[in-house]
């Protein structure tokens, strides 16, 4: 078991070399934009750590950005991993929030051990649904993923504003375009005092835990993996891809609903219908961790950094907290730019290793031509 662990560190090791670099190359561009623009770059990078690690506080805020973000990272890394790319994150946590909002807004009586798990359920259901609607209709039709998801977003922002008003039928509170507080028993704890950190973070990192185990040591994690590498490999072997691949989207929305939750249930304490972008953010958590888990993970740490810093960088740099989406865009560009460049070299180096492979003479051909001489 030890061997196999090393194995798996060191074939991951380049790819988590290429994160870095690439995140490397984007801070360094991104120093570059922020000097052009007439700003401090040094300065802008010193008050942007110190806004995301200066106190309990400012760390406390770190992490709470970073969460949404890890839940959207691994529920598109399990999407990628079965070979698909899903944009409907930020409808599957919009939907999972609102059902979490819901439930916990409902006075039951209940205690916190049976009411939080309910509405976290709850959430699950709402978008573990949302996420295997475009992979019911990929396995039936062929519809591409990335058309029907776009498409579930918008339904999802409707469906989002239709149920905050409907106050005829819902526990909801329209003046404020939200769902009821969310009651105490239904409350994701907050654990660090003095902080709004929430238990929402622990469900992430246990997320992961879980995620990482069901893909890389369960026969279904195998399927999905194979799955996402190649259909024809997958029929040959006998794995279903349209089940795969449904599973894959199913597990998608359950962990952006999880997402959803965690804001509704540990932060905010109430459902806002307002879409906040982690979703669509989540995709580039995804793309940076490689859709490794433990990978997303530090991707959706970094990304917290340049959320949670960029207000300070703004007040005490001066630099626009605007500069951070660029160097959102940034990072995502480098990593595809070595990836890019990862994929040509393997390229060229397998039509080098052809080209210089020494002419194989068939036996038969050896022996005829023995016969000859």
């Amino acid at each position: 078991m030890t061997s196999r662990w090393l194995l798996r560190s060191r074939a991951a090791l380049p790819a988590a070399l290429s994160s870095v670099a690439a995140v490397a190359a984007a801070l360094l561009v991104g120093a570059a934009v922020i000097a052009i623009s007439g700003q401090d770059a040094v300065l802008a990078y010193k008050a942007l750590a110190q806004g995301a690690f200066l106190g309990k506080r400012a760390v406390a805020e770190t992490l709470i950005a970073a969460t949404p973000l890890i839940f959207g990272g691994l529920s598109f890394a399990i999407a990628a991993r079965g070979g698909l790319f899903n944009i409907g994150i930020e409808g599957e946590m919009m939907l999972g929030g609102l059902a979490a909002g819901l439930i916990g807004g409902l006075k039951l009586g209940l205690p916190l051990a049976v009411h939080l798990p309910l509405a976290l359920l709850a959430a699950v259901v709402a978008g573990g649904i949302w996420g295997l609607i475009p992979g019911v209709l990929k396995a039936r039709t062929g519809a591409h993923e990335v058309i029907t998801t776009i498409m579930l977003n918008y339904i999802a922002f409707r469906i989002s504003s239709w149920a905050v008003g409907a106050a005829n039928l819902l526990d909801v509170d329209p003046s404020l375009q939200a769902t009821n507080p969310v009651v105490p028993s239904a409350q994701l704890p907050r654990f660090l005092a003095g902080t709004r950190l929430h238990a929402g973070l622990l469900l992430a990192l246990a997320a992961t835990v879980i995620l990482a185990y069901v893909l890389f040591r369960t026969t279904l994690g195998y399927k999905i993996r194979v799955v996402g590498l190649s259909r024809g490999a997958a029929d040959y072997a006998g794995i279903r891809w349209g089940v795969m691949i449904s599973v894959a989207m199913l597990l998608s929305g359950i962990l952006a609903g999880l997402g959803g939750a965690s804001q509704v249930l540990g932060l905010q304490r109430r459902y806002y219908d307002q879409s906040s972008g982690y979703g669509f953010t989540a995709i580039a958590v995804g793309l940076v961790g490689k859709n490794n888990p433990f990978g997303v993970v530090l991707a959706g740490l970094l990304f917290g950094v340049l959320t949670s810093g960029a207000n300070r960088m703004q007040s005490e740099a001066g630099t626009p907290k605007e500069i951070v989406q660029v160097l959102q865009g940034l990072v995502i560009l480098s990593v595809a730019a070595f990836a890019a460049f990862e994929h040509v070299r393997r390229r060229r180096t397998r039509f080098l290793g052809r080209r210089g492979a020494p002419t194989v003479v068939p036996a038969q051909d050896v022996g005829m031509m023995g016969e000859g001489g």
